[in-house]
């Protein structure tokens, strides 16, 4: 006999008339709702299973950059707007870490994030002086630049390049220049500002006498930056280049500083003070020089200016009495010390083709501003006089007279992992002859000996220069 469905027999069993249907009737239309309401919310688990396998609408990606300019207060508008048009233009969000506000502060969070290995950042705009000490972690950007390159200076592109290797594009350059006051040089009778560093002693000596014969007594010649710190290194530099002393290091890793016309800079700067530099210039960083110059106390500053885009200008405190021109000179020439941030990419990043975007973004607005400033003509004032050539925003000849400087690359990428200790050892020596502690002659012997321990290269003549 053919065995009942066990279903139909449970509904047979409800259509009975016993007096015990109702309790078994119950009970097993209970059991088979209970089975239904299985199989149903497995199926509804099935269905949604299945719909969270689908791809979620996608979420915009975010590219982290850490760089040290975005950090500073008065560069933190333009950055917001960059980086809303950026977003605007590609949908691609943009996280900005925060930076310490010494150059070594910053270089131990660069190196900290960068040595971890971590998704993040993804973009980070480096110091020109880093590059060899950072090079292992970011990617080659030669092959996926070349057109941008051609539009660059190459002595920009030299100093982000580690054994051929570009390790980031030139964004901005900074430039070392002489700040001067316009009105000053009318009162006292001078036509132009100093090229020499002969002439600039004059000048400010002559212009200091008469500021503090009128009641200023605070007012000084020449503010700089004097503590020990990069500072000092961009400022020595130039010196002892302009009177023909090399570069410390030259670029054939011959150490040169051990030389009578370094030795011959160094001792002028420290006769500076106390005469047209104040005696707490040797704890001068950049913000303390502009403090003295935005109260008016002061006829000539080194400072910086940001290549053809002269806003140290716009936002000077004294715009209409402030002029600017390269360093002065001497038997070696005029030079600014080259400094600057450049983009690069990491090795780690998350989201490389975004990161790309956002530096392809940044330059190419670079360089189509510049491009715009080339075809406006040079005023007629002479608030912008004599600029380094890579400084200067207008493309129109130089008079016969104008000799524009030059720039001086610090010895970073030559030293590559020793340049901190090679940059700490000199500014020191420095430091020590403008404080009076070691004579100039024993502070560059002492030198050379710190510079062949720590780098190993051999010692020499300066070299010409170019």
């Amino acid at each position: 006999m053919k065995a009942a469905s066990p279903l139909k027999g449970k509904f047979s069993t409800l259509r009975s008339n016993s007096p015990s249907t109702p309790r078994i009737a119950i009970a097993d239309l209970a059991y088979t709702w209970a089975t239904l309401a299985a199989v149903m919310l497995g199926f509804s688990t099935l269905i949604f299973a299945m719909n969270g396998c689908r791809p979620a609408s996608r979420q915009p990606v975010t590219v982290t950059i850490v760089d040290p300019e975005w950090s500073q207060p008065d560069e933190m508008p333009r950055a917001e707007r960059e980086s809303q048009e950026f977003t605007r233009e590609t949908g691609i969000l943009l996280d900005h870490l925060p930076v310490p506000e010494t150059s070594l502060g910053q270089l131990d969070l660069m190196r900290g994030l960068l040595r971890g290995g971590g998704p993040s950042p993804d973009v980070v705009g480096i110091d020109v002086i880093w590059p060899g000490l950072l090079s292992d972690y970011l990617v080659d950007l030669k092959p996926l630049f070349s057109t941008e390159l051609s539009s660059l200076d190459p002595q920009l592109v030299a100093s982000y390049t580690v054994d051929g290797k570009l390790v980031a594009i030139p964004y901005h350059a900074h430039i070392g220049v002489l700040e001067y006051r316009t009105d000053l040089l009318r009162d006292y009778g001078y036509s132009h500002p100093p090229k020499t560093w002969n002439e600039l002693e004059q000048m400010a000596a002559r212009i200091q006498a008469g500021e503090r014969a009128k009641g200023k007594k605070d007012f000084w010649g020449y503010v700089w930056q004097g503590a020990a710190a990069e500072g000092l290194t961009c400022n020595a530099l130039e010196w002892q280049v302009a009177e023909g002393g090399g570069r410390i290091i030259e670029s054939d890793k011959t150490i040169s500083v051990n030389n009578p016309a370094a030795i011959r800079a160094w001792q002028r700067a420290a006769h500076w003070i106390g005469w047209i530099s104040p005696p707490g210039v040797v704890a001068y960083r950049e913000l303390d020089s502009m403090n003295v110059w935005d109260s008016g106390e002061a006829a000539f500053r080194r400072t910086w200016q940001w290549d053809y885009r002269l806003a140290h200008w716009q936002e000077s405190a004294m715009p209409d009495k402030t002029g600017y021109t390269s360093m002065p000179g001497g038997p070696g020439g005029r030079v600014g010390t080259l400094g600057g941030i450049g983009l690069g990419i990491t090795r780690f990043s998350a989201h490389p083709k975004e990161a790309l975007k956002l530096v392809r973004f940044l330059v190419d607005r670079e360089l189509q501003s510049k491009a715009a400033s080339k075809s406006e003509k040079a005023p007629l004032q002479p608030e912008m006089y004599d600029l380094p050539l890579v400084a200067d925003p207008y493309t129109h000849p130089l008079p016969p007279d104008q000799q524009s400087g030059g720039l001086v690359s610090r010895p970073s990428n030559v030293t590559g992992q020793a340049y901190e200790n090679v940059t700490k050892a000199y500014l020191e020596a420095v430091h020590s002859v403008l404080l009076r502690e070691k004579s100039a002659p024993a502070a560059a012997a002492e030198l050379e000996k710190q510079l062949v321990a720590i780098t190993g290269f051999k010692t020499g003549p300066p070299k010409a220069a170019d």
